[in-house]
């Protein structure tokens, strides 16, 4: 089924998603912390990022398949890890990771999925990427890095922006706990979701299932924490040297933002930077990644992935434009799983590829790394084909 004609744009699949998920499901996805100045300071610096439109090139063929740490990909895109993502919709894990293998696009688990890595990885034909949070018995890590790799991941990712817990505060408000208590409150926003509801019923309650295989039965938490908190550790430069040396596949840091880390970071053998601020969901007082990134592709060769804030296609060219090598989208996917369950992600897909073509065939270039140029006028990134030198 075409979907354009009512799902035009990621914001069209946001609003008919949020009819469609519990409310205090839709805060736990949609909310930031703080007074969530930080996920308005993502939107507001992408849209400072301004190109120059080329004219007079006749018609120009667009290619937008890359190649990262010696993996091709069909888009400069991919799926971020999400945490509990089969709470916000039935089954999402595996779902979102049948669409990645569809489309050629890597898929990534969170440690605190609802799946574990052994379920997801046989719909991900190697295009799997591991995420980490920390945790802090070696025997733990010891054996997560084993199955994952036993799975068919190919990439470890470690997420270093969560040195400790973040309020989020809206998504305290909204009553959801963990694990869920379904209070009457609660309850009546599930009836008003049959769809969710009816799924979520079939599969069961969602709950972390790699991290109750080790957690066993926990206490010390509040409500609104969960059990990995009780595994996980605030990593330090020694931690990263550990799993590099235990981990013979590709490896990730995500959630950087100082570009004075990136030469530590190149000595510690990692094979790309991840700059990340959570999308504003730990810290409110956090630079957008826009922000940094020329600088922090100015301290490293290593390649660049982005995510915080992308919602479309001329998003991703921005990114691109000022250095970074991928992309990845996280809340996005679940609201197009959300609008459209199955058929979701396969339309976000063609959205963001059509997107990116109708903005790219403004700028006179046939890939989105040709976009890439140093121009800076009052605080704004222009960008456009590189100009002739006499």
């Amino acid at each position: 089924m075409d979907h354009h004609a009512k799902y035009p744009a990621i914001q069209d699949l946001k609003a008919r998603a949020e009819r469609r998920i519990p409310k205090f499901v839709w805060e736990y996805l949609d909310s930031a912390t703080g007074k969530e100045a930080t996920l308005r300071r993502n939107r507001a610096a992408l849209d400072r990022v301004l190109f120059t439109p080329s004219i007079l090139h006749g018609e120009l063929p667009v290619d937008l398949s890359t190649t990262l740490c010696g993996k091709d990909y069909a888009l400069p895109v991919g799926i971020s890890p999400v945490g509990m993502s089969g709470l916000i919709w039935p089954d999402a894990e595996r779902k979102l990771a049948r669409a990645a293998t569809k489309a050629g696009i890597p898929y990534s688990i969170s440690t605190v999925a609802t799946r574990t890595p052994e379920e997801v990885a046989p719909h991900l034909n190697g295009n799997g990427w591991f995420q980490m949070y920390p945790p802090r018995d070696e025997g733990i890590r010891t054996d997560m890095l084993r199955r994952a790799k036993e799975a068919g991941f190919s990439t470890l990712i470690l997420t270093v922006d969560v040195p400790v817990p973040s309020r989020r505060e809206r998504q305290v408000r909204s009553g959801l706990t963990t694990p869920p208590k379904l209070t009457p409150r609660l309850l009546a926003q599930i009836a008003m979701c049959p769809t969710w509801a009816m799924g979520t019923a079939t599969l069961g309650m969602p709950r972390m299932r790699l991290i109750d295989d080790y957690a066993g039965k926990v206490t010390g938490l509040s409500s609104t924490q969960h059990a990995g908190y009780l595994l996980r550790t605030s990593p330090d430069w020694d931690y990263v040297r550990w799993l590099r040396d235990a981990w013979d596949g590709t490896f990730f840091v995500k959630g950087v933002l100082n570009p004075d880390d990136a030469p530590r970071l190149e000595s510690a053998g990692v094979d790309a930077i991840w700059l990340s601020n959570h999308a504003g969901r730990q810290f409110d007082a956090s630079p957008a990644p826009i922000e940094v990134l020329p600088a922090m592709r100015d301290a490293t060769t290593l390649p660049l992935i982005f995510d915080s804030g992308i919602e479309g296609g001329l998003d991703i060219l921005r990114a691109i434009a000022l250095g970074a090598d991928f992309v990845m989208l996280g809340r996005a996917w679940h609201y197009a799983l959300g609008a459209l369950d199955t058929e979701g992600p396969a339309h976000l897909i063609d959205i963001l590829q059509k997107d990116m073509t109708a903005n790219i065939g403004q700028l006179g270039v046939t890939r989105p790394t040709d976009l890439r140029t140093k121009a800076r006028i009052d605080g704004l990134e222009t960008f456009g084909p590189p100009r002739p030198t006499s």
